[in-house]
């Protein structure tokens, strides 16, 4: 009888020493703690004020937030929609990019891949990259850039405009073509030399020292 009561005891302890010996799946500690981001939104469709006057909406599949990060940023991984209203809430433009960074502290706004914007006058911006500068209120980019009026088609690798697309710049341009001019060169078939001399040369305003990029 006293032998079974030892087993029992001996077994007994041996089942609470297992259950205490639970192995607990744990996921390596970040060491770059900057490299996470404090904050990740989905679905994000918001407006954005700015002195209490709504200016521009916000509609993006992914939004991160690291405020550990020098610089300071915002993230969109996955593309983002901006659309800019005047002071009657009237639909002034839209800008869309694939990814965007935006470093608060600067305000400034890094758009890459497919950038294009439109304004309220019908202008058509594009290319693979700009900066939006919050401080200067003024848009560039050092990339091929394509601008698309009504009246003619710019192109060109240096671009600097005002927050609207209202007084703009195309430097290192390829030239100036009107829409119509345009329309019957892609009609025809027949590809014939371009007279330069029908082509109107873009005014360059002088000389501007090119915008740094070594934020991100």
């Amino acid at each position: 009888m006293e032998g079974r009561v030892i087993r029992f005891v001996f077994y007994l302890s041996f089942i609470l020493c297992s259950c205490t010996e639970v192995q607990e799946h744990t996921a390596a500690a970040v060491h770059e703690r900057d490299s996470a981001s404090v904050m990740t939104s989905y679905g994000v469709n918001t407006l954005i004020s700015d002195s209490g006057v709504i200016k521009y909406k916000i509609v993006t599949e992914r939004w991160d937030v690291n405020t550990t990060r020098q610089p300071s940023r915002w993230t969109f991984e996955k593309g983002v929609f901006f659309e800019q209203f005047d002071e009657k809430f009237h639909t002034e433009g839209y800008i869309q990019a694939d990814t965007a960074w935006y470093y608060d502290q600067q305000k400034l706004w890094h758009l890459r891949g497919r950038v294009r914007i439109r304004n309220v006058n019908g202008l058509v911006y594009e290319s693979q990259e700009l900066f939006w500068d919050g401080m200067k209120h003024e848009l560039y980019s050092n990339v091929f850039s394509k601008v698309t009026t009504p009246e003619r088609t710019l192109q060109g690798t240096y671009f600097l405009s005002d927050e609207r697309m209202t007084h703009y710049t195309v430097s290192n341009s390829k030239g100036s073509f009107t829409t119509e001019s345009m329309e019957q060169k892609e009609e025809s078939s027949s590809a014939a030399p371009q007279d330069t001399s029908q082509v109107e040369q873009i005014p360059l305003r002088p000389r501007q020292e090119k915008h740094s990029r070594t934020v991100q």
